[in-house]
């Protein structure tokens, strides 16, 4: 049986895509509509500045599109912290006139291809390089891109049969693409096998929506995905600050 690599595991994730029904958002009247905008800003900015615990962080984006407008991305220590995000903002008139598109739960995650092929000895935490890493602060950056994917285990390509050499070597030669653009985007790769229907989730997080496609077409050559990559759906968006949803709703 092949070796599976090691991997570390950081804070969870959670990507929650809603759906805003605008009939019925036009449908409240003036004073219900102000009491949700009022509701959602509060618990939005609960979740942004981590009222609801010690140690996480949020995003608000708002997505292009016909698959989603809004999408909420929590890293939280727990899953039940997670779980307790996605209720509180369940409980909001602002859910009431939404609906949940799409989501994703997945956890951030290292291999040993992306801690430079080592070992990694002791506490990873105690590693600044890695803590950055694995405890990511989602950047204040204007633009996201995330989209989730599997590696292929069909008759003809089949990731998981190869030996651990030969995976190790296309994804160091995958990281290096990503490496080069790590100046204009910050990459943050989460593990989801038991956990949702996808393998990974990749986001990328910038200021130039052009490097994430310059990025992501880059690496569609590489061997690491040409030949055994899926992706699922692609979500594009830009930052929204809690004290910009009264306009965001209102135009």
């Amino acid at each position: 049986m092949n070796q599976a690599p090691e991997t570390i595991e950081g804070w969870y994730a959670l990507h929650d895509i809603r759906q805003v029904d605008w009939a019925a958002w036009e449908a409240l009247s003036p004073q219900q509509r102000d009491a949700a905008v009022e509701e959602a800003v509060r618990h939005l900015e609960w979740a942004l500045n981590l009222q609801d615990g010690p140690e996480g962080s949020s995003a608000l984006y708002s997505l292009l599109g016909h698959k989603g407008d809004l999408m909420l991305l929590h890293l939280r220590p727990t899953l039940k912290e997670l779980n307790r995000l996605e209720l509180e903002l369940d409980r909001t008139r602002l859910a009431q006139v939404s609906r949940r598109t799409y989501s994703f739960v997945s956890v951030i995650e290292l291999s040993t291809y992306g801690a430079g092929g080592q070992k990694v000895e002791g506490d990873p935490l105690d590693n600044p390089y890695l803590k950055k890493r694995l405890h990511l602060q989602i950047p204040g950056t204007s633009h996201v891109c995330f989209y989730p994917m599997n590696k292929r285990r069909g008759e003809r390509e089949n990731w998981y049969l190869l030996p651990p050499e030969e995976r190790a070597a296309l994804m160091r030669d995958h990281g290096e693409i990503g490496r080069r653009y790590g100046d204009r985007v910050t990459q943050m790769i989460t593990g989801a096998v038991g956990l949702d229907d996808w393998e990974w989730g990749v986001t990328l997080f910038g200021n130039d929506p052009l490097a994430f496609k310059k990025l992501v077409y880059e690496m569609r050559f590489d061997e690491a995905s040409a030949r055994y990559a899926e992706f699922g759906s692609f979500f594009v968006g830009v930052r929204l600050e809690p004290r910009e949803l009264p306009g965001y709703l209102s135009l």
